[in-house]
């Protein structure tokens, strides 16, 4: 039988994309993803700059392979922890020690905009997909807080849940746990509290705690 060469071109296509994307994540982790440069990934290859764009059509198409890759690792994450019987603030602190494990990564999906960059829709879809467990994780913890004038608001501006059949406090809930989680960590990743003198971590528990508690 006679080798399947389309078959081992793709592999072979997969294995240098995979690279290609480590050195990528290599170079973003040392200088920011706005340092990233075609050119110098190439080189550490082996391939001229040129070559490369077989692989990867443009700097915006890997850093849209990035964004996906971010995106998909932190999805399947807090899925993995939700669908494994995880509550609320176990979610929280996965989502916590998945950035802190590699910051410029968490930055890439959280921090400031690419600029020139514009997202693609499909990275939309997967981002929802980390919306859509904490939707599911506060809904099987009900809370009887008041409602709110953003209660309200939402109660006609929630497309973005779409599928979810939740209370709007649900909804509420979900996206201040969102906002507020990622306040505290994109200072501590950012460095902002550097200096401060007490632990970021107590301030996310503390930060955490007080929302459960509505």
């Amino acid at each position: 039988m006679a080798p399947n060469r389309t078959g081992s071109r793709e592999r072979y296509r997969a294995q240098v994309r995979e690279e290609i994307k480590e050195h990528a994540r290599e170079q973003i982790a040392t200088a920011g993803v706005s340092a990233l440069s075609l050119n110098a990934i190439a080189k550490r290859v082996g391939m001229s700059g040129p070559a490369l764009y077989w692989y990867f059509a443009s700097r915006d198409d890997l850093i849209t392979e990035l964004i996906r890759d971010a995106y998909r690792s932190l999805a399947d994450t807090l899925r993995a922890e939700f669908d494994s019987g995880a509550d609320i603030s176990a979610i929280a602190h996965a989502t916590r020690a998945w950035a802190l494990a590699d910051p410029q990564r968490y930055f890439l999906i959280y921090g400031t905009p690419v600029p020139g960059y514009h997202a693609p829709d499909d990275t939309t879809a997967i981002s929802s997909e980390i919306m859509a467990v904490l939707i599911e994780a506060f809904a099987a913890q009900p809370s009887d807080a008041a409602a709110t004038p953003f209660d309200a608001h939402l109660a006609n501006h929630r497309e973005w849940a779409a599928g979810h059949e939740v209370p709007v406090a649900t909804l509420h809930r979900a996206v201040s746990f969102w906002t507020r989680m990622h306040g505290v960590l994109s200072l501590e990743l950012a460095g902002h509290f550097a200096g401060m003198g007490f632990d970021p971590a107590l301030l996310f528990e503390d930060e955490l705690n007080t929302l459960l508690a509505h």
